[in-house]
């Protein structure tokens, strides 16, 4: 409903005033009740609606650079879209994941910090049993990888990296770098338990089987580049673009003309 009530609305609003239907201090009241919200500390809110947005838009390409990456590999279908983008405190994200999975620890140099790539088992093990020449099979047996299917995946993974760089390469020129390859959560602490985090859920098909890839990035990683994750900044630098483009343009034109001009002299 709009704020913005139209003449009629005003009209009647009077009127119900005046003869006592509505009582004024009682709106007064409501109105007062309504700007009073529940803050829960533990889910501090550290990330503005536009930076999310952003965030998004960058994860967005990621997911489409990753569907291109994963088709190649597995020669299979694949579908890979952004379900959401969240934050959360750190302990909510590792509650929220299975006990066995498929977790990718990286860092991202200038970043600080690491974060966290986690494989639903449903999807790990699809690729898997492609990689293996079957079918893309979804069972569950992470917890008893062998030494060579371990390898298989953690390769696999590694080498996606290159999508999260191209996907970053507007904001930061980030390095991914796997450091390790991790199947239980419980044992991961990256932050403090109520340390604020960015959730990307991927939601993923490989083949008939589906599930979610979710990346973690805490606050910490996101703190060098969080100025350039606003629309601002964006806009700045579409400006800076298109100007340096008329820059560019105009230089050209000055060399083109004075080409024509020396050809002229000559003849």
């Amino acid at each position: 409903m709009s704020d913005i009530l139209s003449q009629s609305e005003i009209d009647a609003l009077l009127s119900a005033i005046s003869t006592g239907e509505m009582d004024a201090e009682e709106l007064k009241k409501e109105e007062k009740e309504k700007r009073v919200r529940v803050y829960d500390f533990k889910r501090a809110l550290r990330f503005s609606k536009d930076q999310i947005r952003s965030l998004t838009r960058i994860y967005e390409n990621y997911a489409r650079l990753l569907t291109s990456y994963f088709s190649a590999q597995l020669r299979t279908y694949v579908q890979i879209t952004v379900a959401s983008v969240d934050q959360l405190p750190y302990e909510e994200f590792i509650r929220s994941i299975p006990s066995i999975t498929i977790l990718n620890i990286v860092e991202a140099p200038p970043l600080d910090g690491r974060l966290i790539i986690e494989i639903n088992p449903n999807v790990a093990y699809a690729m898997l049993d492609r990689l293996l020449g079957g079918a893309g099979t979804s069972m569950n047996k992470i917890e008893n990888l062998t030494e060579i299917e371990t390898t298989l995946m953690r390769r696999l993974f590694e080498r996606s990296l290159g999508a999260l760089k191209e996907a970053w390469s507007s904001v930061a020129d980030v390095k991914p770098k796997m450091l390790e390859f991790e199947t239980n959560p419980q044992f991961l602490q990256l932050v403090s338990p109520n340390e604020t985090v960015i959730v990307i859920s991927l939601s993923t098909m490989i083949g008939k089987s589906s599930g979610m890839i979710n990346l973690c990035l805490p606050h910490v990683v996101l703190e060098p580049v969080i100025q350039k994750l606003s629309m601002h900044y964006w806009m700045n630098e579409k400006k800076y673009d298109a100007t340096k483009k008329k820059i560019c343009c105009s230089a050209q034109q000055c060399r083109e003309l004075r080409t024509q001009l020396l050809r002229l002299k000559r003849n």
